[in-house]
Order: C-alpha cells, then sequence, then structure tokens
C-alpha cells in the first residue's frame, strides 16, 4: 500500500489489496478500491464509487462528481468501474440520476485525456474513447466500440458493438454494430473491416455482416422492410441476432444514411 503524505482519505474507505494513491489525490465518500489499482496526483473521488482491479487512473481525474442534470435531487447513486481500466487525464465520470442508479463502466476499457462520461453512461468493456470524446447523459456504449476524439454523442444514444465513430463526428442517433461512421454530415461509411479482423471475424462472418449492411443502409428500403429480407435471407448467427435486436430496440433511431461510390444513398 502506498498512500502519499499529501493525499487526504477521508470517509468509508475499502482497499481490496494494494493500491497506489499519488500527491494531492482526494477520496471522500464511499469508496472501493481493488488490488493493484493505481491512482495518480490531483485526482478526486468522492460519493460512492466502486473501482476494480488493476485501474491505472492518471493525474487530475474526477470521478464521482455530481450529476450535470437538473432531475438530481441529491438521491443516493453510484458510479461502478471494472477491472484493467486506463483512465487517462482530465477525464471526468459523474455519478448517476436516480435513487441507486449507476453510471458503470466495464473491463479492459482505455478512456483518454479529457473525455467526459455524463450521469447514468454506461461503457462495456473492451472499449476504447479517444481524447476529449463527450458523451451525454444515459448514453450507451457497447463492447468493443471505438469512439474517435472531438466526437459528441446525445443523451440516450447508443454505440454498438465493434463500430467505430470517427473524429468530430456529432452522434444524435444509434451507430450500428460493427459499422464506421464518419463525416460531416454523418453517415455509414461500410464494415469496420479493419476492426472486425483485429477480432478474429472471419471471412464467413464478415461476408453475412456485408450483406446485413447492404440491406440496411444502401437498398432504399423501409427499416421494416429491410429487417424482413435479413430474416429470409441471412442465417441468425449471433452478430445478425444482435443487430436486429439493436436496431428494434433503438428509441432515438439508428443512423443508415451512407455514402457509396461518393453519392449519399
Amino acid at each position: 500500500m502506498k498512500i502519499h503524505n499529501t493525499a487526504i482519505v477521508d470517509g468509508d474507505i475499502h482497499f481490496e489489496g494494494d493500491c497506489e494513491i499519488g500527491p494531492y489525490t482526494i477520496l471522500s465518500g464511499n469508496i472501493t478500491l481493488g488490488d493493484g489499482t493505481i491512482i495518480g496526483s490531483h485526482t478526486r473521488i468522492e460519493g460512492n464509487v466502486y473501482i476494480g482491479k488493476s485501474n491505472k487512473i492518471s493525474s487530475f481525474v474526477y470521478i464521482g462528481g455530481l450529476p450535470q442534470d437538473v432531475n438530481y435531487k441529491n438521491e443516493s447513486t453510484y458510479v461502478r468501474i471494472g477491472d484493467n481500466n486506463v483512465i487517462r487525464e482530465y477525464v471526468t465520470i459523474h455519478r448517476a440520476t436516480g435513487q441507486d442508479k449507476a453510471t458503470a463502466i466495464g473491463n479492459n476499457n482505455f478512456i483518454m485525456a479529457y473525455a467526459h462520461l455524463a450521469h447514468n453512461v454506461r461503457v462495456g468493456s473492451n472499449c476504447t474513447i479517444v481524447n476529449a470524446a463527450q458523451l451525454a447523459g444515459y448514453v450507451e456504449v457497447d463492447d468493443y466500440a471505438f469512439i474517435s476524439g472531438l466526437v459528441a454523442i446525445h443523451q440516450f444514444a447508443r454505440v454498438g458493438r465493434f463500430s467505430i465513430v470517427g473524429g468530430g463526428v456529432r452522434l444524435s442517433q444509434d451507430a450500428l454494430p460493427y459499422m464506421m461512421i464518419q463525416g460531416e454530415p454523418v453517415r455509414v461509411f461500410g464494415l469496420n473491416i479493419v476492426g472486425l479482423k483485429r477480432n478474429h471475424f472471419d471471412s464467413e462472418r464478415i461476408r453475412i455482416l456485408k450483406k446485413a449492411f447492404i440491406t440496411l443502409c444502401r437498398s432504399r428500403l423501409s427499416l421494416p422492410s429491410a429487417i424482413e429480407q435479413i430474416k429470409k435471407e441471412l442465417p441468425m448467427n449471433d452478430d445478425i441476432k444482435y443487430l436486429l435486436d439493436f436496431v428494434t430496440s433503438s428509441k432515438r433511431g439508428v443512423l443508415r444514411k451512407s455514402v457509396h461510390d461518393g453519392q449519399e444513398n
């Protein structure tokens, strides 16, 4: 256990093993830190916060701050962070709104400098969130998603698994799983082929997903008709099941507009 003599540890703080707390860091509230977690200097963690094992939290991070939400009425809410995450300088992660609700982050994520995760955000595992990405309240990011720098995501929007959202995008609808999202105005450019191959998708899985992409984004079919065509023509493997469930459960609508040979579809 290494706690710098200038750090302030105040409240019901639980260390579940050896941790390292840097100079001038403040821990206040009901906080649990897992074994092997390292916190840099000048960081503040407050409120009801659970942080798992082997996380690396850099300097000047703020976790557990009050939500920027007019609906918050000082109820008891949480931040929950899993294992093996890297959280870089000046990241802010706010506690949730709603009694006993949580802002939640899974495992093995890389959250880069100046990113903001607002109240009730949910990030899965193995995601990358690049510098200065801004996630508004209730945003959901599924596993293995990649959110590039300076991206702004609207409240309640979702980012599907294995997708990539390009730099500077303003995303107000759900980003389809497995796809590349880019441009101004924002469009679907196609499958995230590089990301899929890096995550060991074989050629058959990619072929099936490419057909699903063409049907959803380039066929000019209505969304219900595109869903029915996918059900009829493609095998109902786990990828397609997840894709269709993502589409049919959307609250803000899914981004389907695409670019093909320089022409918008």
